[in-house]
């Protein structure tokens, strides 16, 4: 792909609505010579291009790859979890509001199959304190998403899919951006951004937000009465609305960067550090009716990193990015309280400690990452990539409590060394058609405790386990019609056990060592078409996936002198298949329409009950339980310009996120009337921004308009109707 075609390319991109797929070729002819923005980011051997409706295309290859575009978010109070709902196939669960905790899950498949990327820099492990819902989504340029199969530049084993944040790049000499946010719930929100380009190639970028809520929302459950005869009563037949008491939460983080751009010897040298904090009271378990009172964690993070790039290294057509990372984690657990609370916020001497578990523990977790890639271009039909990525963690244990059987101390820590090296080559030989084929090599080493008893606790001893992997794919990208493009990949990726699979948490998690890692055959097939005609664009787009897992790592419920312990073991099948549509559409230069259906299952392959045993599963070819897998989206935006002043704004935006229900345990067992299902629910939310100028902007927003019961998990209530405003101020030259 040579520059002159990505110039001509981007300036038809500049008038449409949604990024075309149509190729190189068809785009010169239809070139306008409007005043555009020519700048184009260089990523994984293609141009990209983000869309003005907020969802596009990464082009030319044929990953199932999107992208996400966050600047208009930057005057709202949406986080970059926020951002992630607009993408199809994507599905965010939350609990307890502000703060709780997410779980991301990508065309049916869950957390630990999903990897987030910032900047191309892992996250595993950095900790809640930095996770994606606190961190506000005008702090990014735009999201990238790889569904099912993932370049090797990202050096992971995710065999879900990869998320990447590409955070801003302000072409400013300097700027200075500023907000804050109020609304319902008590809920503060404040951000700080400041840099300068100097002389020389300097530049520097501080970066500073803040969160804060007391989460006081009202739900819907049962309550437990407190007798003054010393008993306690719970009416099954009456639910009651209660206010949330206990679930304030907090967060700090600032970012400092410092970097030389433009030199002869590197195009980038940037040294980054990152600080964050957070505190949060946990009101309630894994049930909504079971309620705390002073159950409490709080942790922080410190990330220091050093990222070096350049192009045309030691010879044209070679470019050269390596990284080094480190990342300090902290985490303190504390449960310690000798009541029992209710949702009346009463409480009650029980005289022994602990609402859950008695605890007292901090959990420090060291994790160094290092990247190194090269990729060579001798022509524009031509791409090598090599990557080499090590990810080394150690995560170590200690309780503060006197003693405890269940609570390993610093002196077994765990540790995992993860290497893994990709190679791939992409051919261009026309505008029609292009392909990539690549392959990984993982390799893991594991030492840690693993317990000399039977039953798997306790009496544990050093172990150290290798093992490794090699996967491979291909992605093929056809445009056989003037706006059609056709993507078809493959890839037979690992996933490698974690931490918790292998050693457990040392609390209620044994987990099991020896565990080997996952295998699937990941398939992936999408048609889209886009048209333009005069202001008007569409674009529509349809994905089938398959996804065939084995080697299962499937969770366990094993019983020790009465206590439920967490256990893991590699055991059967697991086919993940389904199909998406995503429709964006814009009549006019002020209006756009999108919409998005996605229909995944997961279900159980296995047809024996346990690895060891002859009996038939009663769950064979059944749903996996606990997982959404119909959900879809729709939204409208309308700008108008010229009120109050030539260079002003309005802006409207409403969103609607539909959720079909599903079962938390197996479907087919039971009878109807007493199974347990999240329900089908809808959520309605619409912003409006007035903006004047580039300088100074207002926000309200309103979400869940309607004050429906939503519900990402069984039994636990997210937050009812909600206000927020918020002001910015962006100076800048």
């Amino acid at each position: 792909m040579n520059r002159k075609t990505d110039i001509l390319a981007l300036s038809l991109l500049s008038s449409m609505a949604v990024v075309p797929s149509a190729t190189a070729q068809t785009q010169r002819r239809h070139a306008t010579t409007s005043k555009i923005d020519t700048t184009a980011y260089y990523k994984l051997g293609e141009v990209q291009v983000t869309a003005k409706t907020g969802v596009g295309h990464l082009r030319q290859t044929g990953y199932n790859a999107l992208t996400i575009d966050t600047r208009q978010m930057q005057n709202t109070t949406k986080t970059l979890a926020d951002a992630l709902r607009m993408a199809p196939g994507l599905k965010l669960r939350e609990t307890g509001g502000v703060g709780g905790e997410t779980n991301i899950m990508l065309d049916g498949m869950d957390a630990k199959y999903v990897k987030v990327f910032i900047d191309g820099i892992p996250q595993e492990g950095v900790g809640s304190a930095y996770r994606l819902s606190n961190i506000p989504a005008g702090t990014a340029d735009h999201i990238e998403i790889y569904k099912g199969v993932v370049p090797v530049e990202f050096g992971t084993d995710a065999m879900g899919g990869v998320i990447n944040i590409v955070t801003r790049r302000r072409p400013f000499q300097w700027y200075a951006d500023a907000s804050y946010s109020y609304g319902s719930f008590n809920t503060h929100r404040s951000t700080l951004r400041a840099g300068q380009r100097l002389k020389h190639g300097w530049s520097y970028d501080l970066s500073f937000y803040q969160i804060y809520s007391d989460n006081d929302y009202k739900v819907k459950t049962f309550v437990t009465q407190f007798l003054d005869n010393g008993f306690e009563q719970t009416d099954r037949n009456k639910i009651e609305t209660v206010r949330r008491f206990h679930g304030r939460y907090h967060n700090e983080a600032i970012t400092a960067a410092v970097g030389l751009t433009g030199q002869r010897w590197a195009d980038k040298l940037l040294f980054n550090m990152t600080y964050s904090h957070e505190y949060r009271q946990i009101q309630n378990g894994v049930r909504q009716e079971i309620v705390y009172g002073q159950k409490h964690r709080k942790g922080h993070v410190l990330m220091p990193r050093l990222t070096y790039s350049k192009r045309h290294f030691l010879v044209h057509g070679l470019q050269l990015d390596a990284d080094l990372g480190y990342s300090h984690n902290v985490s303190y657990n504390v449960d310690t309280a000798a009541y029992k609370y209710n949702w009346y916020g009463q409480r009650r001497w029980t005289g022994s400690p602990g609402e859950q578990g008695y605890q007292n523990t901090e959990s420090a977790t060291d994790i160094w990452t290092a990247r190194l890639a090269a990729k060579y271009q001798w022509s524009h039909r031509h791409l090598v990539t090599l990557n080499y990525s090590w990810n080394h963690f150690n995560r170590k244990y200690r309780s503060y409590l006197e003693s405890t059987s269940r609570i390993t101390d610093y002196s077994l820590p765990k540790k995992t060394d993860k290497n893994i090296v990709g190679l791939s080559y992409h051919f261009t030989p026309s505008h029609l058609w292009n392909v990539v084929v690549f392959g990984k090599y993982y390799n893991e080493l594991v030492e840690g405790p693993v317990s000399k008893n039977e039953d798997g606790i306790g009496g544990f001893i050093r172990q150290r386990m290798a093992s490794d992997a090699l996967g491979y794919g291909t992605a093929l990208s056809i445009f056989p019609l003037k706006g059609w493009q056709a993507r078809l990949s493959y890839e037979k990726a690992y996933r490698l056990p974690t931490i918790t699979e292998l050693f457990g948490d040392d609390d209620l998690e044994s987990g099991r060592a020896g565990l080997q890692p996952e295998m699937s055959h990941n398939f992936n097939v999408s048609l889209s078409y886009d048209l333009t005609f005069g202001q008007q664009a569409l674009h529509a787009e349809a994905t089938g996936i398959l996804r065939n897992t084995r080697n299962f790592i499937r969770r366990t419920i094993e019983s020790v002198s009465g206590t439920y312990y967490g256990a893991y073991e590699n055991h059967g099948r697991v086919r993940t298949m389904g199909y998406m549509f995503s429709l964006r559409y814009s009549p006019l230069q002020w209006l756009t329409l999108g919409a998005t259906y996605n229909d995944i299952a997961a279900k159980d392959r296995e047809r024996r009950l346990s690895a060891n045993s002859g009996q038939s599963s009663l769950h064979y070819n059944v749903r996996m339980p606990n997982m959404p897998y119909r959900y879809g989206t729709a939204d409208i935006t309308m700008r108008w310009t010229g009120l109050g002043g030539s260079a002003n704004t309005l802006t409207f935006n409403y969103n609607l996120n539909y959720q079909h229900e599903f079962p938390l345990y197996w479907e087919n067992i039971g009878s109807a009337d007493s199974k347990k299902r999240v329900p089908t629910q809808t959520a309605h939310d619409m912003t409006l921004t007035y903006s004047i100028g580039a300088r100074y902007h207002l926000s309200l927003e309103f979400n869940n308009i309607t004050n429906e019961e939503l519900y990402d998990n069984f039994s636990i209530q997210k937050p009812g109707r909600a206000f927020y405003a918020k002001v910015r101020v962006f100076l800048g030259k």
